[in-house]
């Protein structure tokens, strides 16, 4: 097939930029010319710490970009296609594949985690992962549909009744997303929660109704003079957020943990009771994966952003080439440049 270029994880702290071998495709897939691709949160502590499973491994799951090639079974795609795919490869033959819940799924393969993903020059897809998506979309909003069907999927966890007044935590790429998919589903009041100033800006800029930063007023005091949320959203993954959520929801709320926890969580006994005399309902979002396989959460993503009720330009903050990569992680990580979303443009 020939070389590509690709950016590789060897180690902790360690991206080259170097060629490797163009992945074949199967029968049943189609190669895909990779043209965008963001960094996840999640991609972090496989290229800056120890979490990758192996080395070395090419990251990224985020993606668009165009068929070049497609396998002898493949129907409904053609060379020249502009596409996005879900990452997720569901065995298909377990209980929860079975049973319509390939996030679920005991034996799953991922892109970027458990395979070579997309920080690279092309890659290889099954075609029922595939989807596409209007000629006119740009590469980069393309590569953020993956996001923007994560946040529907948690907001898909609870029971939202329209004009409902809704907190979130966390002003990162899933929690501005969430704020924003909120409003275009018909929620009434949101508030947002984070302690940087310029994520609460673009927060006010994207339709928040308030945007809090904890230290500059009591949370809980505030949210109960100006009106109790029935549904929260943790995004930051923190254990202090974890534990306000349960503090500020209203009795008979509903809360949604998104974010992936980063320390202990421990909750003391006063926030515990809450659940108990507030009968709260709790729940977890995992991925953004529904039956049939990959699910409604990505047309409507789709959607959403054709018809112009998500904004997903002020979120991509910064953009690199992929021979840059190790200056995009650096970025991400640095907590001086406040990025949210970083785009590689491939």
């Amino acid at each position: 097939m020939g070389k590509m270029k690709a950016l590789l994880v060897h180690g902790k702290g360690d991206l080259r930029y170097e060629g490797i071998e163009i992945p074949k495709y199967g029968e049943d897939e189609v190669l895909i010319r990779v043209r965008a691709c963001g960094i996840c949160g999640s991609d972090i502590p496989r290229a800056m710490g120890d979490g990758a499973r192996y080395y070395p491994i090419v990251l990224g799951h985020e993606f668009s970009g165009e068929i070049v090639n497609i396998g002898s079974e493949v129907e409904n795609l053609k060379i020249g296609n502009k596409v996005i795919a879900a990452p997720l490869l569901p065995c298909g033959q377990c209980h929860y594949c079975k049973i319509a819940k390939p996030a679920m799924c005991e034996n799953y393969g991922f892109l970027g985690s458990r395979q070579n993903g997309t920080m690279a020059e092309y890659v290889a897809v099954k075609a029922e992962n595939v989807i596409k998506i209007p000629d006119y979309m740009d590469y980069d909003l393309a590569a953020m549909v993956e996001p923007v069907t994560v946040a529907l999927h948690g907001i898909e966890r609870i029971n939202l009744r329209a004009g409902e007044t809704c907190i979130v935590f966390g002003a990162g790429t899933i929690g501005l997303l969430t704020l924003q998919c909120l409003k275009a589903l018909g929620a009434g009041k949101v508030y947002i929660v984070d302690i940087v100033k310029e994520k609460l800006d673009i927060a006010k800029k994207l339709g928040a109704d308030e945007a809090i930063d904890p230290r500059e007023v009591n949370l809980i005091d505030h949210i109960k003079k100006n009106g109790k949320p029935l549904f929260a959203f943790e995004t930051a993954g923190t254990p202090v957020t974890q534990r306000q959520c349960i503090d500020v929801v209203d009795k008979l709320g509903e809360i949604v943990y998104i974010g992936t926890a980063h320390g202990k969580v421990e909750l003391d006994g006063s926030t515990f009771e809450k659940i108990l005399r507030g009968e709260l309902l709790i729940t977890g979002s995992w991925m953004s994966y529904s039956g049939p396989y990959p699910g409604h959460e990505w047309n409507l993503a789709i959607n959403l952003i054709k018809e112009g009720k998500i904004n997903l330009k002020p979120l991509i903050t910064h953009s690199y080439g992929l021979k840059d990569g190790m200056k995009a992680f650096e970025t991400m990580v640095d907590k001086n440049e406040n990025s949210i979303k970083i785009m590689l443009n491939i």
